[in-house]
């Protein structure tokens, strides 16, 4: 009988804490953390590689913008 009584609130108090630890975010045991590895493109050589280079797009040149005709007004109107 007092075994019963023992397995039934270890049991309650087990879930409880389960309950408890799930509701907070917290871990009962860490996870290990496995290394990310890059993904690299089908391994084809030198010659994969320098056909990838010729498909991508070069990067763009910077371009100064203009400044608008309100934008030079009101430059004008502060320096003046």
């Amino acid at each position: 009988m007092a075994d019963l009584i023992k397995e039934l609130v270890s049991g309650v108090v087990d879930s409880a804490l389960k309950e408890i630890l799930k509701k907070t975010g917290a871990r009962r045991s860490t996870t290990k953390r496995t290394k990310r590895r890059t993904r690299k493109a089908a391994s084809g050589g030198l010659l994969a590689e320098i056909i990838e280079a010729a498909v991508r797009k070069p990067a763009k040149k910077q371009v100064s913008r203009r400044r608008t005709a309100a934008a030079r007004n009101k430059l004008r109107r502060r320096s003046a």
